[in-house]
């Protein structure tokens, strides 16, 4: 005989069920602890407990003393594919592809420069050592003030000291463009992309709520020195998994789009 499920995930289920459906919808207001202490002829701290499961699966969020909310969700469109496109003159990228997307909320980014040593996974990527300094522009995007994501590029420092890459402020063209200036045009680019648990910094950066993932997605971009393909940059992308739906575009060899 199967035995019976606790009564907290038995009022998680229920709720999980009420959000799926439909009938508790984004924004809503879910029962309070002491109603569904009552409901289900427990305690109080059971009904937390169930409520705590559903903050857990990111599919709530607690606002106190308010109570409990279904999450919102309004995800950004994010094409990874955009990354070669030329962008428009005097276009802020970001901006750009939010417009794109007829997205009508209004994006920022927040954007760092630092000369740091690499971590092992810039290392592994752009085949250099722990002593190779490298540039490093750090990007904070938001939407309507919202952190969305980070984009943080890794570049040796030497192909880049002095040039425009360097700058704080967006840079219009585009700093692939200022890498293609530079004779180091991105030809070719391999995207690994991975799900996982945020770190603690992230979550900060974020302002991410528990049970929240990310998708790591990291670009290696290879320009061709001497005759063959050399690493020339690694941008590491942190997406939230309650901000963001990755559109990749494929095209049959040999097909037109």
């Amino acid at each position: 005989m199967a035995r019976q499920r606790a009564i907290y995930q038995r009022i998680a289920d229920e709720l999980r069920a009420d959000i799926t459906a439909g009938t508790l919808r984004e924004d809503m207001r879910l029962p309070t602890e002491a109603e569904l202490a009552q409901r289900w002829k427990t305690s109080r701290a059971t009904a937390v407990q169930g409520l705590k499961v559903l903050v857990n699966e990111g599919l709530i969020v607690a606002d106190r003393p308010r109570g409990y909310f279904v999450r919102k969700r309004r995800p950004m469109v994010y094409r990874p594919q955009a990354e070669f496109r030329i962008p428009e003159p005097d276009a802020d990228i970001f901006r750009q592809r939010i417009a794109d997307e007829q997205d009508s909320r209004e994006p920022s980014q927040k954007i760092e420069v630092a000369i740091s040593s690499p971590s092992k996974t810039v290392q592994r990527r752009l085949h250099i050592d722990a002593k190779t300094a490298v540039a490093v522009r750090r990007r904070m995007r938001s939407i309507d003030g919202d952190p969305f994501n980070l984009n943080d590029s890794h570049v040796p420092l030497s192909l880049v000291e002095g040039t425009d890459w360097m700058s704080p402020e967006d840079v219009p063209r585009g700093t692939n463009r200022v890498l293609a200036e530079l004779g180091y045009e991105i030809i070719h680019s391999v995207d690994e992309i991975m799900v996982r648990m945020p770190t603690p910094e992230e979550s900060s950066r974020l302002a991410l709520g528990p049970g929240t993932p990310v998708a790591e997605h990291i670009v290696t971009g290879y320009a061709r020195r001497d005759g063959r393909e050399t690493p020339v940059q690694v941008t590491v992308n942190i997406l939230p998994g309650d901000r963001h739906v990755i559109i990749y575009d494929r095209v049959r060899e040999g097909e037109s789009a």
